[in-house]
């Protein structure tokens, strides 16, 4: 299998919820039009930001219907689906059904509980996988700190490498600059490496990355096409300028709670998409007055995304 390349930014959707946390499937053509009218290429659905791992196989199945809906006569805009990663037979049958509604690539994480002994076992379940729909693109995503498998993703690439015609690449959400780098000339750049740290985006656009997948590109996507293209005009002084106002808006995830603040950002470009289910906690009343008076003095205003 050929695999084009992607580039540009990737949005990881908030899947979107009510009040009592029933899956709101009504926002996602809006949210998707959203997306698009930011120049976003694409949507990586029930990952980390979109609770796939807080949602049933059947919710996920309806998720991805909607984005598949609203995307069937985009070719530009491309739907990647996270399929889970602990049962291996429910990866496979989200597999199947993201094939038959027509989404664009499938991905897979390592298992958290029971964890691979090493990258070969890692390849070895993610060609079990990918074999179920030789005709998508597989994408493995490297997100360690919520999985705990620390595998190298070089040796992953060594241990797929020829075994899996419909491995693309690696969705790469870690700061090991010394492994995505291995990872991008490995072979002459044979396999897609797309960026997943929002913060440390500039220091992976000096080594060559031309793709990421972020939540942040959901409600300050303009920010970073600004980033890019300074970057690209070798204006560096500009560039940092710009990835220290993203990291100073990410800051705010961490200092009100962590990944459900992205809801709260999604709020103030008005798309409500609830809030995130148990375990992760929510902001309070009085967090959420300071929030917006902190969102307020970062100048959101000027960098927000806009429909």
């Amino acid at each position: 299998m050929i695999v084009s390349k992607l580039e540009g930014l990737i949005a990881a959707p908030f899947t979107p919820m009510d009040e009592n946390g029933v899956l709101n499937l009504s926002l996602i053509p809006k949210y998707y039009n959203f997306l698009k009218s930011n120049r976003v290429t694409g949507a990586f659905i029930c990952g980390s930001t979109g609770e796939g791992v807080s949602m049933t196989t059947e919710e996920k199945k309806k998720v991805a219907a909607q984005w598949a809906e609203c995307t069937d006569d985009d070719d530009d805009f491309k739907v990647m689906m996270l399929l889970g990663g602990t049962s291996i037979a429910d990866c496979k049958d989200l597999a199947l059904y993201a094939s038959q509604i027509g989404l664009y690539a499938i991905s897979f994480t390592s298992p958290f509980y029971f964890k691979p002994a090493n990258a070969e076992v890692l390849g070895q379940i993610c060609e079990e996988i990918a074999s179920v729909v030789p005709e998508m693109p597989f994408y493995y995503y490297h997100i360690p700190v919520l999985t705990g498998g620390n595998y190298a993703m070089i040796d992953l690439l060594h241990a797929v490498d020829g075994k899996i015609p419909n491995f693309a690449g690696i969705k790469y959400t870690h700061e090991d600059f010394m492994d995505f780098q291995s990872c991008m000339s490995f072979k002459d750049g044979k396999y897609d490496m797309l960026w997943g740290r929002d913060e440390n985006m500039l220091s992976a656009l000096v080594l060559g990355a031309k793709g990421a997948v972020g939540s942040t590109f959901n409600y300050a996507a303009p920010l970073y096409y600004d980033l890019i293209d300074a970057f690209n005009a070798n204006d560096l002084v500009k560039a940092r300028e710009l990835q220290q106002k993203s990291i100073d808006m990410i800051r705010l995830l961490g200092k009100y709670g962590g990944i459900s603040v992205g809801k709260a950002y999604m709020k103030l470009i008005n798309l409500n998409c609830g809030e995130f289910r148990l375990p992760v906690k929510n902001m309070n009343e009085t967090q959420s007055v300071l929030f917006k008076k902190d969102v307020e003095a970062l100048g959101f205003d000027h960098f927000k995304s806009v429909g």
